[in-house]
C-alpha cells in the first residue's frame, strides 16, 4: 500500500522510518510546510515528495499519517475523510475540546475510519496488564498507579504551545487507565508545583503534577506526572486487585535506583526517551493502521477515544487552577 505522511519533524520522520520497514507499506508520499524536512525524510526512508496536503491526497495514497501541528490537526482528518482516505493522526485531534468535538461531529457516520495514535495500547506490558484485568486476575481492582516522567523539559516555546502538562503529558496515562480497566473517570482531584525551569511556571503551568482520578466503579487511580527525571524516561503502571497485583515497566530499563542492601535490580541503562521506550509500541501501531487501511481490523483508538481521554485533561485542569475536585461531567457541560 501507498501510504502519505504529513508533517516529517521529529515524530513524522520517526513514523516514515517506523513505516518504510514494514511489508505491507510498497511506498511513501511525503510533504511538510518546511520542505527541507520532507526532502530529508525521503533521503533517509525512500519516498515522493510533494509539495501540499491537496498534492499528497491526489498522489493515489491508500491512507494518510498526520504527524503535523497541533492546529493542523482537524483540517487534516476532516481532507482525509472527504477524500475517502484512511487517516491516522497523532494525539490530540485538536487544540481545543470544542474543536475536537467538531470534528467528531463531521465525521461520525463518513464511513472513512480514523485511528489517534495513543501507543501505549500498543505496548506488551499494557496489552497483557489489560488482558489481566480484563480476564479478571487481578479480582476486583481496589487501586491504580500510572507514571510518566520525562527526563528534561521541551522547550520554552513547546510549553507555551502545549495546553499544560496535562493536556500534553498526563493525557496518555488518561487514555492508557481506561484502555486497561475498562471503566470512565467520574471525579478528579489535581494538584502541582514548580521546582524547575522558570518557564514553565511564567506560562502558567505545573512542572511536577499529581492526580486522583476517581473511577466510575470507585477504584482509585493515582497519576504521577513531571517534566524533570534526571534518571531518565519512566513510564509505569501498577494495578492492584483483591486477588493479585501487576505492574507494567518493571523491567531492567527501568530508570529508578533501588538502594537496598544487595539488590541488582534494575541492571540495565535507563530508557532516556519516548522513542526509546516505545519503539515496538509505535511499529504495533502503525502496522495496526496498515489493516485498518486494508479494512482487515476496524480503529483501535477513534476519535471518541481520544476525546474521552481529553475531557479527563480539562478536568484535571480545572481542578489544579480552582483547587477543588472536578468532575468530568461538569467539564462536559461547560
Amino acid at each position: 500500500m501507498r501510504i502519505g505522511i504529513l508533517g516529517l519533524g521529529r515524530i513524522g520522520a520517526f513514523h516514515a522510518e517506523t513505516l518504510s520497514g514494514l511489508d505491507a507499506v510498497d511506498s511513501l508520499v511525503l510533504t511538510d510546510p518546511v520542505a527541507d524536512a520532507a526532502k530529508s525524510a525521503a533521503e533517509r526512508f525512500g519516498g515522493e515528495v510533494v509539495d501540499s496536503p491537496e498534492a499528497l491526497l491526489s498522489a493515489g495514497v491508500d491512507g494518510i499519517v498526520v504527524a503535523a501541528a497541533t492546529d493542523a490537526h482537524p483540517a487534516l482528518i476532516l481532507a482525509g475523510v472527504e477524500a475517502g482516505v484512511p487517516v491516522f493522526c497523532e494525539k490530540p485531534v485538536a487544540r481545543t475540546m470544542p474543536e475536537g468535538v467538531e470534528v467528531l461531529r463531521a465525521v461520525e457516520g463518513a464511513g472513512v475510519p480514523i485511528q489517534i495514535g495513543y501507543n501505549r495500547r500498543f505496548d506488551a506490558g499494557f496489552v497483557a496488564a489489560r488482558a489481566a484485568v480484563r480476564g479478571g486476575e487481578l479480582g476486583t481492582l481496589h487501586t491504580v498507579r500510572s507514571t510518566t516522567l520525562d527526563p528534561a523539559p521541551p522547550p520554552a516555546g513547546y510549553i507555551a504551545a502545549s495546553g499544560g502538562i496535562f493536556r500534553d503529558c498526563s493525557v496518555h496515562d488518561f487514555d492508557i487507565i481506561r484502555w486497561v480497566t475498562g471503566r470512565e473517570v467520574s471525579e478528579v482531584y489535581a494538584v502541582g508545583g514548580n521546582r524547575g525551569a522558570d518557564y514553565i511556571a511564567r506560562a502558567g503551568d505545573a512542572d511536577t503534577t499529581s492526580a486522583i482520578l476517581t473511577l466510575d466503579d470507585g477504584t482509585l487511580a493515582v497519576v504521577s506526572n513531571s517534566r524533570h527525571n534526571g534518571r531518565g524516561y519512566d513510564v509505569r503502571m501498577e494495578l492492584h486487585g483483591f486477588r493479585d497485583s501487576i505492574a507494567v515497566g518493571l523491567e531492567d530499563k527501568l530508570p529508578l535506583r533501588s538502594v537496598e542492601p544487595g539488590t541488582a535490580f534494575p541492571a540495565g541503562t535507563p530508557h532516556d526517551f519516548f522513542m526509546d521506550r516505545f519503539a515496538a509500541a509505535y511499529r504495533a501501531e502503525l502496522t495496526a493502521f496498515t489493516e485498518v487501511v486494508a479494512g482487515t481490523r476496524t480503529s483501535p483508538c477513534t476519535v471518541a477515544d481520544a476525546l474521552e481521554a481529553g475531557w479527563i485533561a480539562e478536568a484535571c485542569t480545572r481542578s489544579l487552577h480552582e483547587h477543588r475536585p472536578v468532575t468530568v461531567a461538569e467539564i462536559r457541560q461547560a
